[in-house]
């Protein structure tokens, strides 16, 4: 695992101490080894930081440059059928001096070509590879994105690195703040891709090749994005070419898929583990990976005081009966508060999904021991996880038949009590009476983001406010409009009738790359920790678009399927319970330990200083938020995520 640089310029003025400089923001990526390559003539620069996870050795130092001499690479990320592909390449005549990856890339480059080479890597990756003959640069990111990539052309020059602070670092760079972006970010609390924060900057698209070159007295030239792999060709094709076997044979195939991705994903030079919160997706990777392994999963939990947060003591269950060495770590409101702090520095973009502090916390905690974890990440959009894919279609089988003031009527009952005083008076009660598969968690939060989408007059908009922190991101941005998304233009949508199939694509290619993936990045890699994700292993992604909706969802029961699968390693009662989420008690904390930095970023002057934001809404949201009347987390964490931004990188 690494952070890259690359630097393309007609202007031959390659700067090595500029170089240097960017890749030196990129240590916490990389902190064994680092490492810049230049050819001043070509006007081509990369660099690259290293974490050694494969043949730790100085044989896999970056960049690297292949056996002809043809290709120079920067590589992050891991190819994990580089060992097959290696024994492919060998038996075609290729010897190797090292045992890495990167070593197998190059070789596959210049034997079959870059992009066919590309579409036979199983990983997570972004490179920027340079051709010396044909003196092109290439830069590509995995199928699913997760690996980041952020590239530019700014002032004449082409940039690309790991992370947007790192492209800041060269003098071609304008950091100018794309309203528009603010926008996204206010309603989805992070930016979709292709957007960043800064305008004329963008996220390289997942599954995506470009190749750049120089021509004489002109700026580089980008070519169109290449689709090497595309999820929406994946989704259709699994929607027109379904399985057709019973759920006997689906559960064999989803296994056999699952454990080699698993075993794939455990090798590794270094010590591993696994990000554990005892639900299904990350209960599942880690019996799989006790079932193939030959020593005892490592894993990692943290816990809350709030029990409405706290999955520590189901997590701890599972781990006892699956027979993990197993490490958790309670978090009190100080300790977070004290994380919150970091998070500018390590997104370095607004980013405010607030389950951004446990996972920073508990990848912090992991990275004690292990130098690698694996994930569960992925098991939601493939497998119909999220309660909104059912909840958006019942409510609006209930409330689409009323009219607008019976509507007004209702939300108004809803936010009548606050969130707290309808747990005590509906949740608890319900609760003592129903399964536990079907009990309440944070039933007031719900009842109040209820609210907030009732006068929605399809079902499309109802479920779209479901998605949204800020209804209406234009009341808190001054003069930004939102620009078309795959969220919000119909033209970028798959061909797929079923609504709930549409609504898990969607999240595939939104949520989860800009907001779940990022996420895990840029927590793990905070520590110098690598983490990866078996559901993600693109003929997983590729089986699950075949099955049938009644294998994810059926009788109201999410991951039907990946359940079926897990009972085989742990008992029903050990993991069905309520989803919670990774998040954490943020309402409380603003309340709490971090009243006083929350105030201090919320006061109206700051909000106004430099004529981003309107205050009004916001203050009241914060009163309201004070005194109780409305549990406001979601806004205002996505306020004070952009102003702590802000405040640290403009």
């Amino acid at each position: 695992m690494c952070g890259i640089v690359g630097v393309l310029t007609e202007r031959g003025d390659i700067s090595r101490p500029t170089l240097e400089s960017m890749v030196a923001t990129l240590s916490h990526r990389g902190p064994d080894s680092r490492g810049v390559w230049t050819d001043a003539g070509a006007g081509c620069a990369l660099g690259n930081t290293r974490l050694s996870i494969l043949d730790l050795s100085p044989d896999g130092y970056q960049p690297m440059t292949s056996a002809s001499g043809r290709y120079v690479i920067t590589f992050n990320g891991e190819i994990y059928n580089f060992v097959e592909l290696r024994r492919e390449l060998e038996a075609l005549g290729d010897s190797f001096r090292g045992g890495s990856d990167t070593e197998v890339v190059l070789a596959a480059a210049e034997c079959w070509g870059v992009e066919p080479a590309v579409r036979r890597f199983n990983g997570m990756f972004a490179f920027a590879l340079w051709d010396r003959f044909e003196r092109t640069l290439y830069v590509a990111r995995d199928r699913l994105g997760e690996k980041p990539l952020y590239y530019a052309v700014a002032n004449g020059v082409f940039l690309c690195a790991s992370e947007l602070k790192t492209l800041r670092k060269h003098p071609a760079f304008r950091a100018e703040l794309d309203r528009d972006a603010l926008a996204l970010f206010m309603r989805y609390s992070y930016i979709v891709e292709p957007y960043t924060i800064y305008r004329e900057v963008y996220k390289l698209p997942a599954g995506v090749i470009v190749s750049v070159r120089l021509e004489s007295g002109a700026e580089p030239r980008l070519s169109a994005p290449r689709r090497y792999w595309s999820a929406q060709e994946a989704a259709e094709k699994g929607v027109a070419e379904p399985f057709v076997g019973g759920e006997a044979q689906a559960l064999e195939q989803l296994e056999a898929l699952l454990r080699d991705a698993v075993r794939l994903r455990m090798l590794a030079d270094v010590p591993l583990g696994v990000l554990f919160s005892g639900g299904i997706d990350s209960s599942l990777i880690v019996a799989l990976m006790q079932a193939q392994g030959a020593r005892a999963v490592k894993t990692f939990s943290l816990g809350f005081s709030d029990l409405g947060y706290n999955e520590a003591p189901q997590a701890k269950l599972v781990a006892q009966h699956l027979g993990t060495e197993h490490t958790e770590l309670y978090v009190s409101g100080q300790d977070a508060a004290e994380a919150t702090a970091r998070m500018p520095e390590l997104f370095d973009e607004p980013f405010a999904d607030y389950s951004q502090v446990p996972t920073y916390l508990v990848a912090k905690l992991a990275r004690r021991e292990v130098t690698v974890t694996l994930t569960g990440e992925g098991g939601d959009e493939l497998f119909g996880g999220y309660d909104r894919y059912l909840a958006a279609d019942t409510l609006w089988q209930v409330l689409g038949w009323m009219p607008g003031r019976l509507r007004r009527a209702l939300a108004a009952l809803l936010t009548s009590a606050a969130p707290e005083s309808w747990d005590r008076a509906l949740a608890a009660p319900l609760n003592r009476l129903l399964p536990s598969r079907r009990q309440q968690v944070r039933l007031g939060e719900k009842l109040h983001k209820l609210a907030e989408v009732l006068e929605a007059p399809t079902r499309d908009t109802l479920y779209a406010g479901l998605l949204s922190h800020w209804q209406d991101p234009g009341l808190v941005v001054a003069s930004g409009r939102e620009p078309p998304s795959v969220l919000n233009d119909g033209a970028q949508a798959p061909r797929l009738a079923d609504w709930l199939a549409l609504k898990m694509y969607l999240d595939l290619v939104s949520y989860l790359p800009g907001d779940i993936l990022a996420k895990v990045d840029r927590a793990t890699m905070g520590v110098s920790l690598e983490g990866r994700m078996p559901f993600l292993d693109h003929r997983v992604v590729e089986f699950a678009w075949r099955l049938p909706r009644a294998m994810k969802i059926r009788a109201g029961v999410s991951k039907y399927l990946l359940r079926r699968l897990l009972y085989k390693y742990v008992p029903a009662k050990l993991v069905e319970r309520p989803k919670m989420g990774f998040g954490a008690p943020v309402g409380a904390w603003l309340k709490g330990p971090m009243r006083e930095w929350a105030e201090a970023l919320l006061q109206e002057s700051r909000l106004r200083a430099d004529g981003f934001l309107n205050p009004a809404p916001i203050r009241e949201k914060w009163r309201e938020h004070l005194v109780g009347k409305r549990n406001w987390q979601y806004q205002l964490w996505t306020v004070l995520m952009f102003q702590a931004w802000r405040e640290r990188w403009l």
